[in-house]
């Protein structure tokens, strides 16, 4: 009280900043998990083959275990915030993919592909490690956008100067190894739309002309992001790699309404996708032959010339019924040379059953709604942009990969994330996980206080 007794309001204190848990312990506690998880399938394989533990087992599950385990510090130094379920779905469907690839390298002894394939794994965890402690902020990204362009049509265009494999230019085979440069170049795509999208967001979505009710952006805003674009889609339709095309488009489409918010952009997009399949599957003679297959499944039965790959794809559906026929008791090896890379949700569907894939399918559902998530929560637009399209490849690839094995749409031949055989993919995809983890601890470090490194 002061003399004329007027009351004097007391000094405020600032109030203490939200201190949000860090969850590394659930972080942990699921990575122990999904590596017992991958072990246990492993021990079942063989004692469905053989009738014993395979001897290897405690080998890979240490190898698994360890390689898991420095990503998990690699995460809690660098990344404390970062939402605890994406690396642990990673290390699951990573360690059930080699399960897989090991179980139908026992019914082709002179093809074995799961030491391969556990190689590319770890070089694929020690990309992740590298990206998370290397790169302290995603927004760096943004300042190599067209650097990552570059790099992106560079490695779309290499495949051109070597053979075609099973009809398609996507390979590059030197000295006994593989690699598919298209994998790579979706991420760095990937940087790129983002990081123009979120410098002309504005433009692209209140200027240009109002056609109907749709508003197109001009084209000095527009043009070179379509340029880039139909620059990647063209070469990928003359190397006949049609499933990563059909990836780029939608990725395409997805960041742009992302970007500006405008619906249209989805409606224009499904025309132009539509318009463009009907092209191709007209006037390509392995597209055409792929859109009669599944058309017709089964006229090569008809024709008294055996079930071809798509017809055996759903035989073994059908033979996994709810709960499956248990790991190493299924004939999806008779799909034939395909078995371990398009068609792996076959064997995993015949073994494990509906049930099973139904799990699948939600681990991949959760990876990218965590993708989302982080993005969405994001204040800056370029990491919103991006983890949003990171998240969107594999929901893409998810659903094209999917919908091809089981007769939904044509097959298009891609690698299933993590699961099929393919090192360019597997190291591929440990970077988009790599990348999302960074997004996620600079949203949630946001609400912490304090800004991300």
């Amino acid at each position: 009280m002061t003399k004329a007794g007027t009351a004097v309001a007391a000094p405020r204190t600032p109030s203490p900043a939200v201190r949000l848990p860090r969850r590394r312990g659930i972080e942990l506690a699921l990575i122990v998990l999904a590596v017992l998880l991958s072990v246990y399938g492993y021990c079942a394989v063989g004692l469905a083959r053989a009738g014993t533990v395979p001897p290897g087992a405690a080998g890979y599950g240490a190898g698994l275990g360890v390689l898991a385990l420095f990503a998990h510090l690699a995460v809690r130094i660098r990344a404390p915030y970062a939402d605890p379920l994406l690396l642990p779905i990673g290390v699951l469907l990573n360690g059930l993919g080699l399960v897989l690839i090991y179980r139908l390298d026992l019914e082709t002894p002179g093809d074995r592909a799961a030491p391969t394939q556990l190689v590319w794994s770890t070089l694929g965890v020690g990309l992740f490690i590298v990206v998370v402690l290397v790169l302290r902020d995603h927004r760096v990204l943004q300042r190599y956008s067209y650097v990552c362009v570059v790099a992106a049509l560079a490695l779309l265009l290499l495949p051109i100067l070597f053979p075609a494999v099973n009809g398609a230019r996507i390979w590059i085979r030197i000295a006994g190894f593989s690699i598919q440069p298209g994998e790579f170049a979706k991420v760095l795509l990937a940087v790129f739309f983002a990081a123009y999208l979120a410098a002309n967001r504005n433009a692209l979505a209140y200027t240009g002309r109002r056609l109907w009710r749709l508003q197109f952006p001009t084209g000095r805003v527009l043009g070179p992001i379509v340029t880039i674009w139909l620059l990647s889609v063209g070469v990928l339709v003359l190397e006949r790699d049609l499933g990563t095309s059909l990836l780029f488009f939608g990725l395409f489409v997805v960041l742009l309404y992302t970007a500006t918010g405008r619906t249209g952009w989805i409606a224009v997009g499904l025309v132009l996708a539509v318009l463009g399949a009907f092209a191709v599957g007209h006037f390509e003679p392995h597209v055409n032959g792929r859109i009669e297959d599944w058309l017709h499944p089964f006229a090569t039965i008809d024709a008294g010339q055996g079930p071809n790959q798509l017809a055996q794809s759903l035989f073994a559906f059908a033979a996994g019924g709810v709960l499956g026929t248990g790991l190493g008791f299924g004939h999806s090896i008779l799909i034939g040379f395909a078995t371990k890379s398009d068609f792996i949700l076959a064997t995993a569907g015949e073994e494990l059953g509906l049930t099973g894939l139904a799990a699948i399918f939600l681990l991949y559902a959760l990876l990218v709604e965590r993708g989302y998530r982080a993005g969405l929560a994001l204040r800056e637009p370029f990491g919103r942009l991006l983890a949003v399209g990171l998240a969107s490849i594999v929901a893409l690839q998810v659903f094209v990969i999917a919908g091809g094995v089981t007769g939904l749409i044509p097959l298009t031949g891609m690698a299933m994330p993590f699961l099929a055989q393919g090192g360019s993919s597997v190291v591929t995809n440990w970077a988009i996980v790599a990348l999302l983890i960074r997004v996620s601890d600079s949203a949630r470090s946001q609400y912490d206080g304090r800004e991300a490194p």
